[in-house]
């Protein structure tokens, strides 16, 4: 019995999960339910796998000092019947822990790091923790120290909720709240489907019974009573969080309620089989208050938890834990204590949990996040996860570009798809109905016009009866007759108005001028044409204007003396309204206000198209600000919209009225000029723009400077298509960048030529690794003094089978910025401990060979072992590689450059700064790197023996080495000159044509048997 019972409270407490998909999927907006169903099976599922294999041991395993388990893992062959329930049970219980973060962060994290967080806290939390508090329950015996030290927590409130919560506060605060959240006068982002939210939860609630009543391990007495307790927290929990949220704020919140239900559930499961009735009623309410309460804080704090996981799960659990010392009866907890050596006993449970688990997840969620962004970017978040993490598209989505195509194509005759039962579907369907509407009346009054023309004895029937305005004028524009509908639309009744001036009395200045000279003419030219649908501004007798749509007809026969004309008016103050909506909503940027990609495109064709017939420049801008994500990282999200809404502001007070500027996306804006346009002009314009974005502003306190990189590109009379220019633009751009950014670059055809290059090499490098094309070379460093050879450059080339030798400076470059740089740094830490150890077997004397490193694989933990892994493979000794950096590897992060090398110098390996000279911060990092080698750049070296500049700075840079007591090596020399003025000025090492070119490793076995060459030797085996 006590196994069935088990088992079928390990299948209540599974159910907790299909109610915490239905809470979740319901209290989020529609465009991420699907993903939050996802995640949810993913977070079980491994949670549960990595219970099965590690944290069941972990948890309940032999214990080591009360602190973890040490035996156990892969649980399952050996185990009882009994054991195999024991396992199911708490296996549900750490899915629950998992899942409980993921619904705190959700709307904004990544699929994988819903993956990391789970791993977290499955592996490295719940079951240290659990060991702790019931490390004794699988064997009866108390092992964990908390556990000895008499911590009670019955089902969880602490270990598994509190747990779960601190976890999620972590990830709250290290990915931050969702796009939006904390705008102004925005008290929540409401979710997308209560009924099934408020579903989940009495799944929940449902699930609870096993969660508390399992906890005995056994069919006992005791069970109907911890049920009963369990309902009755839940009860007044809920009771208490609506009455609190009514009295603070006046109506009632429905996610409340379900956050208090559970509050109240969560608080009661550390004590509800030692406490009495009345005691689990007031253990919920308190649970209750402090939900609502503890999310007002979150809120006031500007924490962004999606469905209240930590109010709930978090606050009302220590509560409920520190229940157990005030109400619990000490006779059935039989710890022996008494109330105050029970609470504070509880308390530190509560305090060293809390500690453990929010440092832990927060230090390791804010290095993951370092590595790989653990939150989704600012559009995918907009676009919703169901589209950006799933490729599925929501309702929303698909309505707008639905609503966009009519836009497009100025056709609302086609209805949007409506999709049934849903919201969205019914603003599709009522969107449907006012344009079907428009199309009746446009109809309607299509009939009359008809109806008029066919009959003229129905003339006054239709004036009275007519929606649309029905006025007759004559040639002079005096108001012959005017309909009821006209009255109303003009507000003025017909007595008045009879034999007045229809444009004097209803027109505006300008318009009047034009409409009387298409009176003048017939109304066959002009702003107003026979028998067309010709639209104009209208004021009534109040001088209030009002767009209308105005059809003339003559109603007199065209050979008639004295001609009428009669004016079918119709206000169209909705219709033009629904349309710019429906324009703003398709053309423009929700953050900025500026025009979106959407028209840009379209004003950038029109624009194309008119230059292709006359003559006319298209200039188009594409700005980037520079550094702009640091902005978000360190100021945050709202910081970073109010920095690109005052640069949108500064680009609109530079441009000209005929001029476009548009947010392309993310920190990226595109302006477009277009006229009689030139070079100079255009970089004026550039320069203007730069000036103005310099100007400082002040965000949180914060003075900044807004740094762009503009790219320039020019059509001359339409010759560029759209597509393209915005390529070169873009172009451009990434050239200014490379310049040094917070600068402006024109657009040349090589730049075209470049972007192909990288292109093509970025696709052949990986086949280049796979089919062996990558090898090395190797360039002597010669003693100036005795011009022995005292160790060697390792030099990465690349032998493509059909396009020959590819140039190091075209494709090095390109390594460093894709994923391959480390894989290729560590095949030449390979091939070179592979070539020396070659050369030991030979009987060679072996001297250092210096590898060139890149700043990502400096950075990456897997250097340092992956050197000694090579060393120790080939028995090498360490002062036998040598590792040369660049400066610019060192200026991005330098904490970190410091550590990497600190670490590398800590297994005796050499530090080179390869290019001294040519970086940014020269001087003020030799004091602080642990640098061992300055190697003097070819570019001063080139000229050093004439030029008084480079001399002045060779001399400068080895005098400032030996007073650091480091080593030089001159790069780049190539004759004697160089050579006798390094060696004069007393520089140590050098390397260069002079003495040898870069040779195959065969080659330079010649030169290893004969260590002391003179220099016509050496030259003469080049």
């Amino acid at each position: 019995m006590n196994l069935l019972w088990i088992l079928f409270s390990s299948m209540l407490v599974f159910v907790m999960q299909a109610g915490f998909l239905c809470l979740e999927s319901g209290l989020v907006r529609s465009k991420n339910s699907i993903n939050v169903a996802a995640k949810n099976i993913t977070d079980f599922l491994i949670s549960s796998t990595i219970f099965w294999a590690l944290g069941f041991a972990l948890m309940f395993g032999d214990s080591d000092a009360g602190l973890i388990g040490t035996s156990g893992f892969l649980f399952g062959d050996d185990a009882s019947p009994l054991q195999l329930g024991f396992f199911l049970f708490q296996m549900m219980f750490c899915g629950t822990a998992a899942t409980l973060v993921s619904g705190a962060v959700a709307e904004r994290m990544s699929y994988l790091g819903y993956i990391i967080t789970t791993v977290i806290i499955s592996l490295l939390i719940y079951p240290i923790v659990g060991h702790w508090v019931w490390g004794g329950l699988a064997s009866g015996v108390a092992t964990g120290w908390l556990e000895i030290s008499g911590f009670i927590d019955f089902a969880g409130s602490t270990v598994v909720h509190s747990v779960g919560g601190w976890v999620a506060l972590a990830a709250i605060i290290v990915i931050g709240p969702r796009v939006g959240r904390f705008d102004q006068q925005k008290e929540s982002i409401p979710g997308s489907n209560i009924p099934i939210a408020m579903l989940g939860a009495m799944l929940i609630w449902f699930g609870w019974f096993g969660f508390n009543g399992g906890s005995t391990l056994a069919w006992t007495d005791a069970i109907p009573g911890i049920l009963l307790n369990t309902c009755l927290a839940a009860f007044w929990g809920g009771i208490a969080a609506i009455v609190i949220k009514y009295i603070t704020d006046g109506y009632i919140d429905i996610s409340q309620i379900i956050n208090g239900v559970l509050g109240g559930l969560v608080a009661i499961t550390a004590n509800c089989y030692a406490v009495s009735v009345t005691e689990a009623a007031l253990i919920g309410v308190i649970a209750g208050i402090i939900v609502v309460y503890g999310s007002n804080l979150l809120a006031k704090l500007k924490l962004d938890d999606a469905i209240g996981v930590i109010p709930v799960h978090l606050f009302a659990g220590i509560w409920g834990t520190i229940a157990v010392a005030l109400f619990a009866d000490p006779d059935i907890i039989a710890t022996g204590l008494s109330t105050t050596e029970q609470l504070t006993t509880q308390l530190l449970g509560i305090m060293v949990i809390g500690l453990y688990s929010f440092c832990i997840a927060f230090i390791l969620l804010f290095l993951a996040n370092k590595v790989y962004p653990l939150r989704v970017s600012t559009e995918a978040e907009l676009n919703g996860l169901n589209l950006s993490e799933h490729r599925v598209t929501t309702e929303v989505f698909d309505l707008l570009s639905a609503m966009n195509q009519q836009q497009i194509r100025s056709d609302y005759s086609s209805p949007v798809p409506v999709e049934p039962f849903t919201e969205v579907g019914q603003i599709a369907q009522e969107y449907n109905r006012v344009i079907d509407k428009v199309q009746q009346e446009m109809q309607q009054r299509e009939r009359a016009f008809t109806a008029f023309k066919q009959s003229e004895y129905r003339n006054g029937a239709i004036l009275e009866a007519a929606m649309d305005c029905i006025i007759t004028i004559t040639e002079q524009a005096q108001i012959v007759s005017f309909n009821p509908a006209a009255e109303q639309c003009f507000g003025i009744t017909v007595g008045i108005v009879l034999g007045e001036d229809f444009f004097q009395l209803f027109m505006q200045d300008e318009s009047r001028v034009r409409a009387l000279q298409s009176l003048s003419q017939g109304f066959t030219v002009g702003d107003l044409v026979l028998k067309r649908q010709n639209i104009s501004n209208l004021t009534r007798y109040d001088k209030e204007s009002f767009p209308a749509e105005i059809v003339v007809t003559q109603t007199t026969d065209l050979t008639a003396h004295k001609k009428q004309y009669t004016l079918h008016i119709r206000d169209i103050t909705k219709q033009v309204k629904l349309q710019n909506r429906l324009k703003l909503l398709a053309y423009h940027d929700p953050l900025t206000g500026l025009y979106n990609r959407t028209y840009l495109m379209r004003t950038l064709e029109q624009l194309i198209k008119k230059y292709q017939q006359t003559s006319g420049c298209v200039v188009l801008m594409f700005l980037d600000l520079d550094q702009f994500k640091r902005i978000n990282d360190t100021l945050g999200h709202n910081a970073g919209d109010t920095l690109l809404q005052e640069v949108a502001n500064r680009l609109k007070t530079i441009i000209r009225d005929s001029d476009l500027v548009s947010r392309w996306g993310g920190d990226e804006f595109v302006i477009v000029l277009s006229g009689q346009l030139n070079e100079q002009l255009a970089s004026q314009k550039a320069a203007d723009i730069l000036t103005v974005m310099r100007d400082p502003i002040t965000l949180l306190d914060n003075e900044l400077t807004v740094l762009t990189s503009i790219g320039v590109a020019m059509s001359h009379n339409g010759q560029v298509n759209p597509e393209r220019l915005l390529q070169h633009a873009d172009l451009a751009m990434y050239q200014a960048k490379n310049n040094g950014r917070n600068t402006y670059s024109l657009f040349q055809p090589q730049m075209e030529q470049q972007a192909q290059l990288h292109s093509w090499i970025e696709n052949e490098l990986p086949g280049a690794m796979l089919n062996h094309q990558l090898y090395l070379q190797y360039q002597p460093k010669v003693c100036c003094i005795s011009n022995n050879i005292v160790g060697f450059e390792a030099l990465l080339r690349w032998q493509h089978p059909e396009h020959g030798n590819v140039p190091p400076g075209e494709f090095i470059p390109i390594i460093e910025n894709t994923s391959l740089i480390i894989t290729v740094g560590e095949w030449v830490l390979s091939e070179v401990t592979q070539q020396l150890a070659n050369w030991r077997q030979q009987g060679l004397p072996l001297l250092p060979v210096a590898v060139n490193i890149s700043g990502n694989h400096l950075h990456s933990p897997t250097l340092v072992p992956y050197i000694e892994n090579s060393l120790a493979q080939h028995n090498l000794a360490p002062e036998l590689i040598e590792i040369e950096i660049t400066e610019g590897a060192l200026t991005g992060n330098s904490e970190e450059s410091i550590n990497a090398m600190r670490a590398l110098k800590a297994i005796k390996i050499k530090l080179a700064i390869d290019d001294f000279g040519t970086g940014y911060s020269s001087l003020s990092y030799l004091k602080k790197f642990p640098i061992d080698i300055l190697k003097i750049d070819r570019a001063f070296v080139r000229e050093c023996y004439a030029n008084k500049e480079d001399a002045a700075i060779c001399k400068a840079i080895i005098s400032l080495a030996k007073s650091l007591d480091l080593e030089i090596v001159a790069e780049g020399v190539e004759n004697q000159a160089q050579l006798a003025f390094l060696g004069f000025q007393g520089c140590e090492v050098y390397q260069g044509f002079y003495f040898s070119k870069p040779i195959s490793a065969d080659a330079m076995v010649t030169l290893l048997m004969t260590p002391q060459l003179n220099t016509q030797a050496a030259k003469a085996q080049c």
